[in-house]
């Protein structure tokens, strides 16, 4: 369990009311489980964050050795240890949550310069989904199905039903809580893969710019009832950060473990769900470590069975491996 240190004591003091020593994380999550963070600061909006960036670059330093950080966005891809995170966590607040679609029917006349939305890192992507939607905007309704942020789907280029943030994204916001660095930059200096980009940990995303094109309202907003039926259908609720492992090159991480006899399993308070078995519940006031246990256990048996080594999708915050390192072994994506 994390302990309060002078240090941390002092830091807190330094960042004011923004900061909480030891707050709870599971409650900030979709898994619902977890321990605190040693220190977690909240910034309302753009002017709070000059602020904090000029305290944490004065008294950060003053710790034994430079803090782990930790972006929090919706807590939708994310598992924290039940002993909890022994760094800062960073949580974009309310003044981050603007839309700005473009005028109706607005079109480009450079095609290397797209019409677009503007969205803080703080607005939930499937509200950003059916704002754009609703005034007839088409590309982004793929979103609706993903429950995360807009700066944590910039961060891990978020994606489903066909698209990704990779395939939208034309600009972002930035700045480093380390340093002065930041700006707007372009998509290609994120240097995305699979779920993952090149953004270090006190490298914080503040908004972004997403390319649309004129639609139909009617036919977008039944793009995205479409999308919100099937999910309902095949996969499960409750407390859970939807897909645990990557799929495989050419394979389903899903078939690849109801293949190995582990749909249904149970490990304490987690088990695999019997509706997708890549999607892993934990019980109301369970373990996260009961979680991650039976993440590892999924991983030893499918590899025994078919010879496959299923990389973690969901984030591990305070856990060996780091934030998002893998259950076990050095094979993170």
């Amino acid at each position: 369990m994390v302990k309060s240190s002078d240090g941390w004591r002092a830091l807190a003091a330094a960042f004011g009311d923004r900061a909480t020593l030891g707050q709870p994380l599971g409650p900030l999550t979709t898994y619902g489980v977890g321990g605190p963070a040693a220190l977690f600061v909240d910034i309302e909006g753009p002017d709070d964050l000059d602020e904090v960036r000029r305290t944490w670059r004065q008294h950060v330093p003053e710790l034994d050795g430079p803090p782990a950080v930790f972006v929090l966005g919706r807590g939708s891809n994310l598992l924290v240890a039940d002993e909890g995170f022994e760094g800062i966590v960073v949580h974009l607040g309310v003044g981050f949550g603007a839309v700005g679609l473009p005028p109706t029917g607005e079109v480009s006349p450079d095609p290397d310069d797209p019409v677009v939305v503007r969205a803080g890192a703080a607005v939930a992507l499937p509200v950003l989904a059916r704002r754009a939607a609703d005034a007839g905007w088409s590309g982004l309704s793929w979103a609706v199905g993903v429950p995360g942020s807009v700066g944590g789907a910039v961060r891990m280029n978020a994606g489903g039903h066909g698209s990704d943030m990779a395939s939208c994204l034309v600009r972002y916001t930035w700045v480093d809580l380390c340093s002065d660095a930041g700006g707007a930059d372009g998509v290609s200096r994120l240097t995305y893969g699979y779920r993952c980009s090149s953004l270090t940990a006190s490298q914080l995303v503040v908004a972004a710019e997403l390319a649309v094109t004129p639609g139909s309202a009617q036919q977008e907003q039944e793009a995205v009832s479409a999308i919100v039926r099937w999910r309902r259908e095949h996969q499960p609720g409750g407390s859970n950060a939807g897909s645990v492992f990557t799929n495989p090159e050419g394979d389903s991480a899903g078939r690849l473990i109801e293949a190995a006899g582990l749909k249904g399993f149970r490990m304490g308070t987690a088990r695999v769900s019997e509706k997708h078995a890549n999607f892993i519940q934990a019980d109301k006031d369970g373990r996260a470590n009961d979680v991650h246990a039976l993440m590892a256990h999924v991983r030893e048996v499918v590899a025994e069975q078919s010879g496959v080594a299923l990389r973690a999708e969901v984030r591990l915050l305070g856990f060996d491996g780091g934030d998002n390192g893998p259950v076990e072994g050095n094979d993170a994506p």
